[in-house]
């Protein structure tokens, strides 16, 4: 464990040489999994990551050198290096004194996964099995993950901050495969929680997780292909907001904003949505994936208003950002492990409950595409172009859902999608991914309630 007094100590000679600012993240993790494929449990593991990165400012440059040598000399030979690399010496040798301080945990765990006997844990994965074969002769693959993770992180810097964290997240994977011999649709749902073992006590059925991918499976398995072209969408709540997080939240980061690298960049203030349209990025949710207590540099978690009835309000900000910036941090600072120096991220990002009825903006819709649930794409932070796929999508006909339809795509540019959304139900919900960045992956919760764009191109096959 890292103490105070050694912290100080490595601190000071980080900046020995220069530099203006020191940081250091140490870590100790213990993490879980296992996985049930071809009805059989396999490739269960244990293991304990554990190590410290120190950062330093060298003008508006960062410095970062990591180590899994935690000891006092791995420590101080880290900073030592992260010294040397210094080129700015205006910034003089100091010695720092920590003041620490404890942050309220709003995160109860009830359960530590680990503290379930094994077979428990197994049965979570056995259930889904069941249930997922279950649903259709088609289904012929089933594999079924479960993962636990508790991460104790201190953070201490050269300001006097000394502070800790516990983060504990489980997560359960369902991926199926359906087959009619000739080709595959897949199938898939991943629920998680910044909580212990009580999260399938009380949030979630395996069983039910189970059934409803190998059920996306199945219904795309025999769904007609999609025809392309302009036309409205209905984009489901939950991981339906991965567009807004791809296509906008990505662009509403510092990493992309500071350089310049987005289309959002200077336009704090302005309309950039519709006026039903409100987004937030909330770190302070209890219990869900994307939060925390503090982010990775120390800085208290927040409620961060992005876009409020279609005016752009807030970028989510790092400390080293928001330096640049003359701006500052938003709790936003996070990173995948200490083999990471931290940057602007999201945490749960979601566009808010509106007020329209989900039902009527889809009988009102005319012809257009029912987005039930997304799937993977890639996006341009610095235009906002984005192309989706849709997992799950039913055509609409004169306002009513008339078939299944796969092989369709989402396209479109972030700034477009936002103006265009005429709708926005009264019930918002999330789902649990992974977002990969600069600072490695790191959870997240995309959500939103149903909405719908009037107009967006439809790739179909």
């Amino acid at each position: 464990m890292l103490t105070s007094s050694l912290a100080a100590q490595a601190l000071a000679r980080a900046l020995a040489c220069g530099g203006t600012f020191a940081e250091i993240f140490y870590e100790d993790t213990t993490e879980w999994s296992a996985i049930l494929s071809a009805n059989q449990i396999e490739n269960a593991a244990l293991s304990r990551p554990r190590g410290a990165g120190i950062r330093v400012y060298d003008g508006l440059r960062s410095i970062y050198v990591y180590t899994c040598d935690v000891s006092p000399a791995g420590l101080l030979r880290c900073a030592d290096r992260a010294a040397a690399a210094v080129t700015d010496t205006k910034g003089s040798g100091r010695d720092v004194t920590l003041r620490e301080s404890v942050t309220p945990n709003i995160h109860k765990i009830a359960l530590p996964v680990l503290s379930v006997p094994a077979k428990e844990r197994a049965d979570v994965l056995r259930a889904v099995n069941s249930a997922a074969r279950a649903v259709s002769d088609s289904i012929v693959q089933v594999r079924a993950g479960l993962t636990a993770k508790e991460q104790h992180v201190i953070i201490a810097n050269s300001e006097g901050l000394f502070t800790g964290d516990t983060r504990t997240y489980t997560r359960l994977a369902c991926s199926v495969v359906a087959s009619d011999g000739k080709e595959n649709q897949t199938g898939f749902f991943g629920p998680g929680a910044h909580m212990g073992f009580e999260f399938f006590k009380t949030r979630i059925d395996p069983a039910a997780a189970g059934e409803r991918a190998a059920k996306q499976a199945a219904t795309m398995l025999t769904a007609p292909y999609c025809a392309a072209g302009e036309m409205p969408v209905v984009i489901a709540g939950g991981f339906g907001g991965v567009i807004f997080h791809e296509a906008c939240g990505h662009s509403l980061e510092a990493t992309s904003v500071e350089p310049g690298m987005s289309e959002f960049a200077g336009k704090l203030g302005q309309q950039i949505a519709a006026p039903c349209v409100t987004a937030i990025d909330d770190g302070t949710m209890e219990n869900e994936w994307g939060s925390e207590n503090i982010d990775d540099e120390g800085t208290p978690t927040t409620r961060l208003t992005l876009i409020e009835n279609g005016v752009l309000k807030n970028y989510m900000i790092d400390r080293l950002n928001g330096l640049k910036m003359g701006m500052a941090p938003t709790g936003s600072g996070r990173r995948q492990d200490y083999t990471y120096a931290p940057t602007s991220r999201m945490r749960n990002t979601y566009i808010a409950a509106g007020q329209d009825d989900e039902e009527e903006m889809i009988r009102t819709m005319g012809d257009g595409l029912f987005a039930k649930a997304m799937g993977g794409g890639s996006v341009n932070p610095a235009t906002g172009e984005f192309n989706f796929a849709v997992n799950e999508g039913y055509l609409v006909k004169d306002g009513r859902i008339v078939s299944p339809v796969r092989g369709a795509s989402l396209i479109g540019r972030g700034s477009e999608i936002l103006m265009r959304i005429d709708r926005v139900g009264r019930h918002m919900t999330m789902e649990q991914g992974v977002c990969g960045s600069l600072s490695g992956s790191v959870p997240t919760n995309v959500g939103q309630p149903m909405i719908r764009v009037s107009k967006l191109t439809v790739g179909g096959k």
